[in-house]
């Protein structure tokens, strides 16, 4: 009988340190949501400069995580507690946040990657608007916004100011259309991660449908807050067409159950 007592010794210290070791992991929830057709934090989320911008309808809310800092210490109690819980997450802070040594140098490396999304964003909007960047000049601004997830919203937003061959024209039909997905100079839609959060954020700003990368469907419908509709997209094209079906109330496409 003494045996296990022996044995559970150290299987007690390993949990007593695996309790306060430090775990590569973030804890994610709900973050904030900024519509890419209005302002944020007072200054203009687009600004045009070469022609008169156009007035625009309804929202296109881009969307966030809010994700522990990457000096943040997360332990085995985090976890747990994140793991249960519907409204947060546990994340491997390698998917949140690029590689760097120290906190300083991941806000460069996400603040680099939120340049690199926005010009991707333009160039795709001009190039979807058949427009050159020598005729207009688009100037996005979002401050303390990290990382590329925002891509597909700012290119939607870009077009609606632009209205440069009809397609913005009308594009929100007046509703808070809110979305997430990285987008290429060609148009491309990627994925990006944390989108069930994502969609609590959009519902909670008042959000009524989301625009979801097509891979990420299953994740999307992971306690979907109850009146946010999902539709996936795939490119530019197929996001464009969306909302121009859902403005003439003809039938889009939906995430299958």
């Amino acid at each position: 009988m003494r045996v296990p007592a022996l044995c559970a010794a150290p299987v007690v210290a390993l949990f007593a340190a695996t309790a306060f070791a430090p775990l590569p992991f973030s804890i994610a929830q709900p973050g904030l949501t900024a519509d890419v057709l209005g302002t944020y934090r007072g200054e203009k989320v687009i600004t045009v400069g070469g022609r008169e911008p156009r007035r625009t309808e309804g929202e296109l809310l881009m969307t966030t995580i809010a994700a522990t800092s990457p000096d943040t210490t997360v332990r085995i109690q985090d976890v747990a507690r994140g793991w249960f819980a519907t409204d947060r997450a546990v994340m491997p802070r390698d998917s949140v946040y690029p590689e760097g040594d120290t906190p300083e140098e991941i806000r460069e490396a996400t603040s680099a990657q939120m340049e690199e999304s926005q010009n991707e964003a333009v160039t795709a909007a001009l190039r979807q608007l058949h427009m050159s960047p020598d005729d207009v000049e688009v100037d996005l601004r979002l401050e303390d916004v990290g990382g590329p997830s925002a891509g597909l919203l700012f290119t939607l937003g870009v077009i609606a100011k632009l209205d440069g061959d009809g397609r913005g024209d009308g594009l929100t039909g007046g509703r808070t259309i809110a979305g997430t997905g990285t987008i290429d100079a060609d148009g491309d839609v990627g994925p990006v991660g944390g989108v069930p959060l994502k969609t609590k954020a959009a519902a909670r700003d008042g959000a009524t449908v989301f625009l979801v990368p097509e891979a990420e469907c299953g994740d999307a419908r992971v306690d979907l807050p109850e009146g946010l509709r999902l539709v996936p997209v795939s490119d530019l094209d197929s996001a464009l067409d969306a909302l121009t079906a859902l403005s003439d109330g003809d039938p889009v496409p939906s995430c299958p159950s």
